[in-house]
């Protein structure tokens, strides 16, 4: 054996991390993350919480080379980490560039146009939810949705001078209502088959918990809208409305990019490539539909028209777009998109996931999770523990996947010995690593949503009622022991634990 491969620690070098190792790390990180937020507030996402995620995985590296790691270990476990979030990465930058497409070419002021007139005040929020959760459910993802509907809906919402905050909650409440219950999204899909059950036992079991949920959160928004002040008058209503005419010539055939995407959506054709062609859709209707409008987007009349087309298409999908309506609320409103507005959300995500990695790779994630489960005394402190166990590992790992996959790989066997059905496990994990994924900053889907929508994690975190709901239902049925499914003893003697 050479001396280089002698001198690599093996896993019997390592020293178990002691449950103090552990949570040294984790403290540090709220610590820092607090100071964060109360020193930037909203705007603690910009760059504060990254210096804090990466410092707080620099104690977690101390740590792990204190009990035996190397540094190649520990970076192949940052690498691996931020390896499961790269399809979320090539999203969000997909995202960047359908907004700045989609607005070029009128899709978004089209729905805004359409929006404001069908959509009263009134029930504003509830219908945000509802839309949401339908076309969700339709589709099976909630970054789609709120890619595509949620940017109008919020933009509507502003327009109509309603709670921009409050309308992100409620189309977040929706959107992951539909996704989790929907039999194409790969949360649904994920959790049973990590917990051992099938996605159709899994979905009916989920009924209990989700449907109460939603119909808690949309009598939140109802009566939040009824209660609204919505500012602006009838006039002021109708110059907009007369804005978005003059600029866009709203159409319906300007939706055909947003039924594009919703089409492949439901073809079940993978996100990434989903949202590209959705992007092309918009570059191709701004070209047919918006030709003038591109070239004063440009402002260069030295070029060709040809050539100043090209060119505004190509800046709207790297840059985004720059509205000039005259009027100040709409400019602000229309001017987003690009991949160069994810480059923040991107560099938040890759910190969050160096910070993950490490905990994993150096088994301090894993000695928190056995410290918890001494604590469980029964079946309801069992799957209450799940939940809170979920919860924690969005915060950690800051991956709804990792969220999901392992405490549901490390419980499974404990659901098993106390002779639970699977699906008891796979609904914990949805009511918990699935809806409150988008409540963390630093979270690939909250960062996702921030990011989309323009409104801050922390802004709308209170109005995400389906999201803060859930969990808190889940664990009152199990508290009570209420629609907990006993595993089916001919299955425990034939070796077969599926619920």
């Amino acid at each position: 054996m050479s001396q280089a491969a002698s001198s690599k620690p093996s896993p019997s070098n390592h020293k178990q991390p002691t449950l103090l190792d552990a949570l040294i790390p984790v403290f540090a990180l709220i610590i820092m993350l607090g100071a964060a937020v109360y020193l930037f507030s909203s705007d603690s996402s910009s760059g504060a919480n990254q210096i804090a995620l990466v410092l707080a995985a620099c104690i977690a590296m101390v740590i792990g080379f204190k009990n035996g790691y190397s540094w190649n270990q520990m970076e192949r476990g940052i690498v691996k980490s931020i390896g499961v979030a790269t399809g979320a990465l090539l999203i969000l930058f997909s995202v960047g560039s359908l907004i700045g497409t989609w607005i070029l070419a009128g899709t978004v002021p089209t729905m805004i146009y359409y929006g404001m007139q069908i959509l009263n005040p009134d029930y504003f929020y509830t219908a945000c939810c509802l839309l949401c959760a339908v076309v969700a459910l339709s589709i099976g993802s909630s970054w789609t949705v709120a890619g595509t509907l949620g940017i109008a809906l919020v933009g509507i919402s502003s327009a109509m001078g309603l709670d921009v905050n409050i309308t992100a909650g409620a189309i977040i409440s929706g959107a992951y209502f539909g996704d989790k219950m929907s039999p194409m999204s790969d949360t649904t899909n994920l959790a049973p088959a990590v917990a051992g059950t099938d996605i159709f036992s899994h979905i009916r079991h989920m009924t209990w918990t989700t449907v109460p949920s939603i119909i808690i959160a949309l009598i939140g928004f109802t009566f939040l809208g009824l209660t609204a002040d919505a500012t602006p008058i009838e006039n002021q209503l109708t110059d907009t409305l007369a804005l978005l005419d003059k600029t866009y010539h709203p159409g319906l055939h300007l939706l055909i990019p947003l039924l594009v995407v919703l089409y492949l959506a439901n073809r079940r054709m993978p996100a990434f490539p989903t949202v590209i062609l959705g992007t092309l859709a918009g570059a191709a209707c701004a070209a047919l539909f918006q030709f003038d409008n591109v070239i004063a987007f440009v402002h260069d009349d030295t070029l060709l028209p040809i050539v100043a087309l090209v060119k505004g298409l190509w800046i709207a999908m790297f840059d985004g777009y720059v509205a000039n309506t005259g009027d100040e609320v709409l400019d602000s409103l229309l001017s987003r998109g690009g991949m160069s507005s994810m480059v923040t959300t991107v560099w938040l995500i890759l910190c969050a996931m160096a910070f993950g990695g490490v905990m994993e790779v150096t088994g301090l994630l894993g000695r928190i999770l056995e410290s918890i489960l001494t604590v469980v005394t029964g079946t309801s402190s069992l799957i209450i523990t799940t939940i809170g166990v979920c919860i924690g590992a969005n915060i950690i790992t800051a991956d709804q996947y990792i969220a999901i996959v392992l405490p549901g790989r490390m419980l499974k066997i404990e659901y098993t010995r106390r002779k639970l059905a699977a699906v008891n496990l796979s609904r914990s994990l949805e009511d918990s690593a699935t809806v409150t994924s988008p409540l963390v900053p630093w979270n690939t889907c909250g960062a996702f949503m921030a990011s989309t929508l323009g409104v801050a994690t922390i802004a709308y975190l209170p109005y995400a009622f389906f999201n803060l709901v859930c969990p808190f239902v889940s664990a009152t049925y199990a508290y009570f022991n209420v629609k907990i499914e006993p595993l089916d003893e001919t299955k425990i003697s034939t070796g077969e634990v599926v619920g």
